[in-house]
């Protein structure tokens, strides 16, 4: 249970972090507008029943605002057309869809659209700060259903099966019943079906407060459930978390299935964010060695299939889920809006805690006198995303501190340097010593945080704790002065499961 200045936060950082109807008002026009323009006189479709419709993130409510005033949002539609495999090739069907969107674009003022292996993409002006990414399919639930039948899994959502376009598929070019399948449709039922009892009773509350004669004119995206917004805090964290090693990032996909899953109708959005986090890694299943996310609309379809083909994704993702359980138990446990900015900025980025807290008017009279005190280097430790925050419950009951530290260089005499103190060069060593008045047995950690650039292309910012050894020394650590930039090192004393005692971070500037 999360205390209630935790709660509160919680909840502001979630409408901080909701895109505004507007947009969603904006995306529902341009998705519209296109099927309009399929369904024209002229258009190669225009004998043909075509159904467009959004899938992803604004068809689950679940889209976040981008980070940076760069980035642009993600719609993905779905243009599904009611023809048969037998009379279309995937080539063909995806080069008419292309010519129809080169129309659509010359017509309103627009970049020619770019063609990807499944979709097209169409690029709204810079302003709009949106791109449109369009997938044609067809109608496939016959073939899918046999499919199912033949393997003995399940039917469900099988009507709402769609095939596909892939110009990489072996059969892209050619007349052929075997095309890559997907479902939507399917998808978007079985989440909302996760959350159906809190979404009625939430779209009923709504209907009533705008004296409204019918649910059903509410449309979805009015409606905010637990689940969505704990997804929507959860898809930011890991955004930031892996803002230098984006190729490590779990997908979307992943985070969302997995959190629908966990999700047991919590009302508010702290106990559904804790109850998912600590519930999600229970559905992810290794069968005969190979790990398994199935598809709740396609059970053949395993969403982890690139934690095989890639085993450090997997070791990414738990990595994340522990920091992400660690970030929000400690933050949910505070009475302190403060300590909780501390605690969530790393991974959420000050600016979106800024705005929940200056969302409520929460007054911070000492944070930021408390920020400005601080250097640049300790500032960026302090927020490097992936620093992994102490899981170990804390009771300090001793004290650990960093007593010297030794700079070595081949042709160059030893000097002790201070904590961020003068740039160092590169291609030295440093000796760190650390004392304490914890009486033994105790357990000590070494936490070494790399920042830059060079570090982040090494693939070595590291930020995990190290578990220090007797033949080395517990509390004598060496490092190397390898790469520019801010790093620090920081000393835990653990005992009997607990962290009794940290030294703080000692920073190191390199040249």
């Amino acid at each position: 249970m999360a205390t209630r200045i935790a709660e509160a936060l919680i909840e502001d950082l979630a409408k901080s972090l909701e895109v505004p109807i507007s947009r969603y008002e904006s995306t529902d026009r341009s998705y519209k507008s296109l099927a309009r323009w399929l369904e024209r006189e002229h258009s190669r479709f225009c004998e043909i029943h075509t159904d467009v419709y959004v899938q992803g993130s604004f068809r689950l409510g679940t889209a976040i605002r981008p980070i940076g005033a760069d980035e642009h949002y993600d719609l993905d539609v779905v243009c599904e057309f009611a023809v048969s495999k037998a009379l279309k090739t995937q080539k063909a069907l995806h080069a008419d869809l292309g010519h129809e969107l080169v129309d659509y674009a010359r017509e309103h003022g627009m970049d020619a659209p770019s063609p990807w292996d499944r979709v097209w993409t169409l690029n709204y002006a810079d302003e709009a700060r949106f791109h449109m990414d369009v997938l044609p399919c067809l109608p496939d639930s016959q073939t899918q259903r046999q499919l199912r039948l033949d393997h003995t899994i399940s039917m469900d959502f099988v009507e709402k099966a769609v095939a596909i376009t892939d110009s990489k598929h072996r059969n892209f070019d050619r007349i052929s019943d075997d095309w890559p399948a997907s479902n939507p449709n399917g998808y978007a039922d079985w989440f909302y079906e996760r959350m159906k009892v809190v979404f009625e009773t939430l779209r009923k509350g709504i209907a009533l407060a705008d004296m409204r004669a019918e649910v059903a004119e509410i449309p979805h995206f009015m409606v905010k459930t637990p689940l969505q917004s704990a997804i929507q805090i959860l898809k930011r964290h890991r955004d930031v978390r892996f803002s230098e090693e984006k190729i490590k990032r779990p997908s979307s996909i992943v985070i969302t299935t997995l959190a629908a899953h966990a999700y047991q109708q919590e009302a508010d959005i702290s106990g559904a964010l804790l109850s998912i986090l600590s519930r999600m890694e229970a559905f992810v299943e290794n069968r005969n060695g190979l790990w398994w996310i199935a598809n709740p609309s396609d059970p053949r379809e395993n969403f982890a299939d690139s934690w095989n083909d890639v085993p450090d994704r997997k070791a990414a993702f738990d990595d994340w889920l522990e920091t992400a359980r660690t970030d929000f138990r400690r933050a949910a446990e505070e009475n302190d809006p403060q300590a909780i900015v501390e605690l969530l900025s790393p991974r959420l980025g000050r600016e979106l805690m800024d705005a929940a807290i200056n969302r409520s008017g929460r007054q911070m009279t000492d944070r930021a006198s408390t920020i400005s005190r601080m250097s640049r280097s300790l500032r960026r430790i302090l927020d490097a995303p992936h620093k992994r925050p102490a899981s170990w419950p804390i009771v300090k009951t001793g004290q650990v501190a960093i007593r010297s530290a030794v700079f070595s260089r081949d042709g160059f005499r030893d000097a002790h340097i201070a904590s961020d103190g003068e740039a160092l060069p590169r291609g030295g060593s440093i000796r760190f010593e650390a004392v304490t008045d914890v009486p033994t047995p105790y357990n000590v950690f070494w936490q070494i945080v790399n920042t830059g650039s060079a570090a982040a292309e090494a693939k070595d910012l590291r930020g995990n704790f190290e578990e220090a050894t007797i033949s080395r020394g517990w509390l004598v650590r060496t490092e190397t002065t390898k790469y520019p930039g801010a790093h620090s090192i920081e000393c835990f004393v653990v005992k009997n499961g607990y962290c009794v005692a940290s030294s703080g971070p000692f920073v190191v500037n390199i040249d």
